[in-house]
C-alpha cells in the first residue's frame, strides 16, 4: 500500500509504513519502506535510522544514495561524502551508482565545491546521445552545477537533453533498455527487411516445392512409360520351348513296331 501512495500521498503512505514497521519491525523490507516514505516526508532523521537498520538486516547497500542525501538533509555534508566514500561503487548496480554520483555532487555543492561537485558527475554513464531511466536526473543535475559555475551554454545543453530523455523514456516501456536519441534506427525499416526476408523465403519454399512436385511427375511418367517394356522383359526372359527332333533310334523303333505289327496281323490271318 505504502509503495502505491508514496508518489500521490507521502503522508498517507508513511502512516502505512509505520503501521507496518509496529507490526514486522525485523523484517528489511518493512524498515526500507518506513525509511523512504521518512525521506519523501522530509523526516531526514528517522529517514537515516530506518534506512540504516534496513543495511544491517539485510547486507544491502542499494539505498545509500538515501541515506548521503538523509546526512545532508540533516546538515551534514562532511559526514554525507564519508558515508559515500566507504562503499565500493564498483560493487553497485548501475541505477544506485548513478543516485549516488547525484547525491555525493550535492554534497560538493553543499560545502560550496562547485568544480568538485561537477566532477563527481564525471562517470561512465554520463552520455547525452542514450537515454537510460537514470539518464534525466544525471543530466539535469549536470546542467545545474554548470549553471551555479556560470557555463550557461553548456547548462543549457545538458537542460536539453534531460529533457529529450525525459520524453524518450516516457514514449518507450521497456524500463532501462537502451534508447539512442540521435541517429536513431526506426523501427519501421526493421519490420521491412524482416518482411522482404521472410517474402523471400516464402517464395523460395514454394519455388522447392514445384520443383519436387514437377520432379515426382515426370519419374511417374517415366515409370507408366517403362512399365510396358518391363512385361515384354518379363516374357523375354522366359526359356524357349525347344522341340526335340527324333534320333536314329526312335526312328528304328518305330520301324521295328511297325513290323512286328505287320508280323502278328499275318499271323492271325486264317489260311484261305
Amino acid at each position: 500500500m505504502a509503495s502505491r501512495l508514496i508518489d500521490e500521498d507521502p503522508a498517507l503512505a508513511h502512516e502505512h509504513a509505520l503501521a507496518a514497521s509496529r507490526r514486522a519491525g525485523r523484517i528489511a523490507i518493512v524498515r526500507e519502506t518506513l525509511g523512504i516514505t521518512a525521506y519523501a516526508t522530509e523526516d531526514f532523521a528517522l529517514a537515516l535510522r530506518e534506512l540504516r537498520t534496513y543495511r544491517r538486516i539485510s547486507g544491502k547497500d542499494d539505498q545509500i544514495a538515501l541515506m548521503v542525501d538523509s546526512e545532508r538533509g540533516i546538515g551534514r555534508a562532511d559526514r554525507a561524502l564519508e558515508t559515500g566514500r566507504a562503499i565500493d561503487r564498483s560493487a553497485l548496480e548501475t541505477p544506485v551508482r548513478v543516485a549516488l554520483a547525484i547525491a555525493m555532487s550535492g554534497a560538493r555543492l553543499d560545502q560550496g565545491d562547485l568544480e568538485l561537485a561537477l566532477g563527481e558527475l564525471e562517470i561512465p554513464e554520463l552520455d547525452p546521445d542514450r537515454a537510460f531511466e537514470w539518464s534525466p536526473a544525471l543530466f539535469a543535475a549536470r546542467a545545474a552545477v554548470l549553471e551555479d559555475l556560470g557555463r550557461t551554454e553548456e547548462s543549457e545543453f545538458w537542460s536539453h537533453r534531460a529533457q529529450v530523455a525525459a520524453e524518450a523514456l516516457g514514449i518507450d516501456e521497456g524500463g532501462d533498455e537502451e534508447i539512442f536519441i540521435e541517429d536513431s534506427l526506426i523501427e519501421g525499416e526493421f519490420l521491412d527487411e524482416e518482411a522482404s526476408e521472410l517474402a523471400d523465403d516464402v517464395e523460395s519454399d514454394e519455388a522447392d516445392v514445384s520443383q519436387g512436385e514437377a520432379a515426382e511427375d515426370t519419374h511417374a511418367d517415366d515409370a507408366s512409360k517403362e512399365e510396358p517394356a518391363s512385361d515384354e522383359d518379363a516374357v523375354s526372359d522366359e526359356e524357349p520351348v525347344v522341340v526335340e527332333e527324333p534320333t536314329v533310334e526312335d526312328e528304328v523303333r518305330e520301324l521295328l513296331g511297325e513290323d512286328e505289327t505287320d508280323d502278328e496281323t499275318d499271323e492271325t490271318t486264317p489260311e484261305a
